[in-house]
């Protein structure tokens, strides 16, 4: 709030749950750094090995056991990469360059398994942003979306369920009242007593979900200096809010 004290207006800003979160994440980064030697070496080199002895046994012979085996092997690749992201790149942000946001938002689109989503873009301002990181966040908030939403939530009238798509629609636009950008889904959302919860560590309401992603996402947040926001959707989906981020003429 602000305040008017002899002429001078004095701006004071609670900026304790921020710091909270701050301290509780570098306590993550100390312990994930101790445990990330032991998954990048002691679980990487077995599964490396499974993974080869998979496809050796699955030019033998035709089963779906087999196809379920390949399925866990790749989730546990997942974790791993999630838990090294965390560990070693969650407080670093490399350079940071101008980011045409429409065409960067499409292309990490493109690199996430979205089956029958669809995208809606409406962001046309660009950011400075280191672009590898951000790549990193985009494409974490889009797999929640499509893992975490379902059709469930929309109605009849909705243009997806009309062209007969199952899939969450995703929405990628600017806020309107703070310099940022926002993205939104029309899935069943998050439940505002969950809301605090969602960027810890582990935390996930998917049977697919690795439980890093949105730690991750927070991670990113924090090292460009910006700040996140869990919201609802105009469609009662989940909406995260990115605000604080500086524009290419700043």
């Amino acid at each position: 709030r602000e305040t008017e004290a002899g002429g001078i207006v004095i701006s004071q800003r609670d900026i304790s749950k921020r710091k909270r979160r701050e301290e509780e994440l570098e306590r993550q980064n100390e312990r994930l750094e101790e445990f990330a030697g032991i998954v990048s070496h002691d679980l990487r080199n077995p599964l490396s090995v499974a993974k080869g002895r998979l496809k050796l046994a699955q030019e033998d012979c035709d089963s779906e056991h087999l196809d379920d085996v390949d399925g866990a092997l790749e989730r546990m690749n997942t974790l791993i990469e999630d838990i090294l992201t965390l560990a070693r790149e969650g407080s670093d942000v490399g350079e940071m360059e101008v980011i045409e946001t429409e065409e960067f938002v499409e292309d990490c689109w493109s690199n996430v398994e979205t089956e029958t989503a669809t995208l809606v873009t409406e962001l046309e301002q660009n950011i400075k942003a280191d672009p590898r990181r951000l790549k990193q966040l985009c494409e974490n908030l889009v797999r929640n979306a499509v893992e975490h939403s379902s059709a469930g939530s929309r109605t009849e009238s909705d243009d997806a369920v009309e062209d007969g798509a199952e899939g969450v629609t995703v929405t990628v636009g600017e806020l309107e009242d703070r310099t940022g950008f926002y993205i939104a889904d029309d899935g069943e959302g998050i439940p505002e007593e969950e809301r605090d919860e969602v960027f810890e560590t582990g935390y996930s309401t998917s049977e697919d979900g690795t439980g890093f992603g949105l730690s991750i996402v927070e991670e990113i947040v924090t090292a460009h200096g910006w700040e996140i926001e869990v919201t609802e959707s105009e469609t009662g989906g989940a909406r995260f809010e990115i605000s604080g981020i500086r524009l290419p003429e700043e």
